[in-house]
Order: structure tokens, then C-alpha cells, then sequence
């Protein structure tokens, strides 16, 4: 039986809500930050245009002034993208109950049982992104493929407001001549590493012999060996589910919030295994604070920032990169206002 998925993401989400809020900020240069007053902070979110000019998310305020000048700088304001991030999600709900969150802005649907009453999968796609834009004025990029992670960069492929089918027949064709990097979980350490082997494009890791990937990535190679092959096969969770989390990519974004010791404790075991079984790991811990800090799940609770802080500490890693990010995604207090650092006396 074909699967038919969707990966929806809602296009620079939090700038996105702040231009629908306050429309005098339409057209401008426009990041939302933890702190307006404190300019050493970090930025959470940009504008299409800002993004253009190479502000990115994480970025330090003053340097992505230095890019853009005109940057227009916002308070986030969490409620209101919860709010939103809510009313999106039961328009997802008309179309099937199979909804898995990705982070605060993206979800994959499973519509499988869903084209015979709704027509064909680019269709849902298109009539979603048609009533996202009508009902609350934000746009979507979709993915349709028959798994996850082709849908997921089917999505990435054609911003804004755009739906890209990534299809059995095509997929080659279409993905295989990108960017290793733009594949799913393939951070920039597993990047370095298979740019080092000449794998430098998502073709050249699919047509690499696997027992070769096993050799030099551990099992974690044959995972990257099989996305690349179309070949993942992870059920989308259904609505309201909160699944184990069963695996962890190299830019360490998981598939939801980490609330509990044992969610940590499964971050700490994949980057253990990692270390063991691949023999170029030495730059892991290098690499850690980087990672820890775009854990993109958004932080919803006091628990999640605690999980946060654990991580680092328990990783030896940069507890304030980590503690930065998710305490300014969960509370609103800028990167730098806070010397976690400091007063931790930690890396």
C-alpha cells in the first residue's frame, strides 16, 4: 500500500505571527529576540527578507545587525505563537488524526486514508495551505512524498507558500544531486566527516556501498544509507501521542520536547554510541554545544529548561548555549542576559 505524507511548515513562523499582530512591520527587516534592550542576545526568528540578507536563527543580535542594518527587532511573545501554532493544527485535523509535531512550527501528516475523500495528496496540500492562508494569514510550505524525511525536504525545497511531491518516480531526479547536508539529522559533523570520504552529495551517499557506511559511521550509517534510498519507513505518531523518542540525528532536533531523565538519558546513549562505533568522532564534543543549542523543539515548562541544563551538564558540554537558546525560546529572557556561563563556571 503507497503511503502518502505530508511535511508542513509554517513559513518564518514567529516573524511571520509578529507581521500579522503589528502589520506596520509588513515588508520590513524583522527578527524576534528573546530581549529588544539587551542587544547582545540572540535571534530566534527572521523575516524571508532578513533571511535573504543572511541573518540567521541563533545568530548573535549585533552581528546580524552588522548584516542588516534596518533590522527591525522584536520580543517574542510565546503565547501568541502557541495560539496560532493551535489554530493551525485543527486545520490539520480535518484532514486525519495521524499529526506529528516537529518543533512549535512544523508537523508531518500521514493522509494515507485520507485521498479518497479528500482526492490526491498534493491536493490536501494545496487546500491546506489555502486555508492556512485565508483563516490566519500565516503561508506553509508543503513536502508530499511517501515517507518522513523526503517529505521533510520536500518542504525545505520551494519557500514560501509552496508544495513540492517528491514521488517514487521522481525522487532521484529531484534529491539526489542536493547538498548532503539538506537530508534529514545530517548535521554539520556528520557532514564534515562524509565530505571528508568524498560523500558530498545525497546521491553519493545513497549509491555508497553500505557495509562501507557500517565501517566508518557504525549503524548510524546504514540509518543515512536507507534515507537516502527513500527507504525510512517511521510511522507518523497520531495526534496527541507522545512517542519514545527512538532516535536522534547529529543536529540533535528531536521529534518532540525533552520533559523527562530518560529522554536525556537516550540523547547521551546515541552520542556515546556514536563515539564508540565511529572511529572519526573525535571533533563530537566540539561540535555538542552547537548542537544542544538548536534543540528545536520548543520548550513548553520549567521541566523542559531543567532537561535542557542536564543535557549539557551531563554531556561536559557549553551549558550556556544550551541554557540560551531554551530559556530565551521558553521565557523570553535574552541569550546574554543571563552569564549561565559564569556563574556555572562550565566551558
Amino acid at each position: 500500500m503507497n503511503k502518502y505524507i505530508l511535511h508542513v511548515d509554517l513559513n518564518n513562523f514567529y516573524a511571520s505571527v509578529e507581521m500579522i499582530l503589528n502589520p506596520e512591520l509588513k515588508n520590513k527587516f524583522v527578527a524576534v529576540c528573546g530581549s529588544v534592550e539587551n542587544r547582545h542576545g540572540i535571534i530566534l526568528a527572521k523575516s524571508e527578507n532578513a533571511k535573504k540578507l543572511g541573518v540567521k536563527t541563533g545568530m548573535v543580535i549585533r552581528d546580524a545587525l552588522k548584516l542588516c542594518p534596518n533590522l527591525v527587532l522584536v520580543e517574542a511573545k510565546h503565547d501568541k505563537y502557541i495560539a496560532y501554532s493551535k489554530l493551525i493544527k485543527n486545520i490539520y485535523r480535518k484532514y486525519t488524526d495521524y499529526i506529528e509535531s516537529f518543533g512549535i512550527d512544523e508537523c508531518w501528516l500521514d493522509v494515507t486514508s485520507s485521498v479518497k475523500m479528500f482526492g490526491s495528496a498534493e491536493q490536501i496540500a494545496n487546500d491546506i495551505r489555502r486555508e492556512v492562508k485565508q483563516i490566519s494569514g500565516l503561508t506553509v510550505s508543503v513536502g508530499v512524498s511517501f515517507n518522513k524525511v523526503f517529505a521533510k525536504l520536500g518542504s525545505d525545497l520551494k519557500k514560501p507558500d509552496a508544495t513540492t511531491v517528491i514521488s517514487k518516480e521522481n525522487y532521484k531526479e529531484k534529491i539526489w544531486n542536493l547538498p548532503v547536508e539538506n537530508l534529514l539529522f545530517v548535521g554539520r559533523s556528520t557532514q564534515a566527516k562524509l565530505n571528508k570520504i568524498n560523500i558530498n552529495t545525497i546521491g553519493d551517499l545513497a549509491n555508497t556501498d553500505c557495509e562501507y557506511l557500517l565501517k566508518k559511521f557504525g549503524k548510524w550509517g546504514k540509518v543515512l544509507h536507507l534515507y537516502a534510498n527513500g527507504l525510512d519507513d517511521s510511522p507518523v505518531s497520531k495526534d496527541h501521542e507522545r512517542d519514545e523518542i527512538k532516535s536522534v540525528g547529529n543536529s540533535m532536533t528531536t521529534y518532540r520536547d525533552l520533559v523527562t531523565e530518560e529522554d536525556v538519558k537516550k540523547i547521551r546513549e546515541k552520542e556515546a554510541f556514536e563515539k564508540k562505533e565511529c572511529e572519526c568522532c573525535a571533533d563530537a564534543d566540539a561540535d555538542l554545544s552547537v548542537k544542544t543549542m538548536f534543540i528545536m523543539a520548543v520548550a513548553t515548562s520549567i521541566d523542559a529548561l531543567a532537561v535542557g541544563i542536564s543535557l549539557a551538564m551531563a554531556g561536559g558540554v557549553n551549558i550556556f548555549a544550551a541554557v540560551a537558546f531554551i530559556g530565551a525560546t521558553t521565557f523570553g529572557f535574552s541569550a546574554l542576559d543571563v552569564r549561565i556561563g559564569n556563574v556555572f563556571g562550565s566551558k
